[in-house]
């Protein structure tokens, strides 16, 4: 079964309308993040032409979110390099349709989209890779792969090895949550995201989010041999 990609819209599809107010109520005024205000300052740059200075303080913007956004590839890809290529190529197409941006939805939730979306197409892609070619070391390379983040770099040998064995077991517990479940935990544990911002980024209701997140947790932990 493909898995399915987070959004029913495309990937740069502007954000949802503004929801309707009451009569006699004003709306309260969202909290801007730092990084949605710059996206927004560098919007304008764009805009006017300045492609130097916006590129300049963009750059900004990728030293906020590189760790996060290297850690949400990560766990799909489970390929340090390919997740590197992943984040790389998230933050050159969310710089090159900045123009599409709106800051109704966070910064981050945008590229976020943008990111999982392109992980998405290349799990997509190497899955047709691997009908063809069938690498001879598939059956250790999760386990062998150390990713750039994780803490493990100053364990002993004996507790990185256990360490890697942990997180391959984890690894392929996920990959048997069906892809809702699988995007809503990943979203949730590894980026950090509220169920308020999965809802933005598939098209969920927040309490289904929820629902997902409480059902895909209960099998993990089956499938890890904990109590369900």
């Amino acid at each position: 079964m493909s898995e399915p990609r987070i959004t029913r819209q495309s990937d740069l599809a502007p954000s949802p309308a503004e929801p309707v107010v009451p009569a006699g109520r004003r709306a309260a005024s969202p909290a801007v993040s730092d990084d949605t205000r710059l996206a927004v300052e560098i919007r304008g740059l764009v805009e006017h032409g300045n492609m130097d200075e916006a590129r300049e303080r963009y750059s900004g913007l990728v030293a906020v979110h590189q760790r996060r956004a290297s850690r949400i590839a990560y766990q799909y890809l489970r390929d340090t390099a390919e997740a590197d290529e992943a984040v790389q190529d998230a933050f050159v197409k969310a710089f090159s349709h900045l123009t599409s941006y709106r800051e109704a939805w966070p910064f981050e939730v945008w590229l976020t989209r943008i990111l999982i979306n392109g992980c998405l197409d290349r799990r997509k892609a190497r899955a047709r890779r691997d009908r063809w070619f069938a690498p001879a070391d598939a059956a250790t390379g999760l386990a062998e792969s150390t990713p750039a983040f994780g803490g493990a770099g100053d364990l002993d040998p004996e507790a990185r090895l256990l360490a890697r064995e942990r997180r391959a077991r984890l690894a392929a517990a996920i990959d048997r949550l069906d892809g809702r479940q699988r995007s809503v935990f990943m979203l949730c544990h590894f980026g950090d995201c509220t169920p308020r911002e999965v809802s933005a980024m598939t098209g969920l209701n927040e309490s289904t989010v929820r629902v997902h997140l409480f059902r895909a947790a209960r099998k993990l932990r089956g499938f890890l041999g904990g109590k369900p």
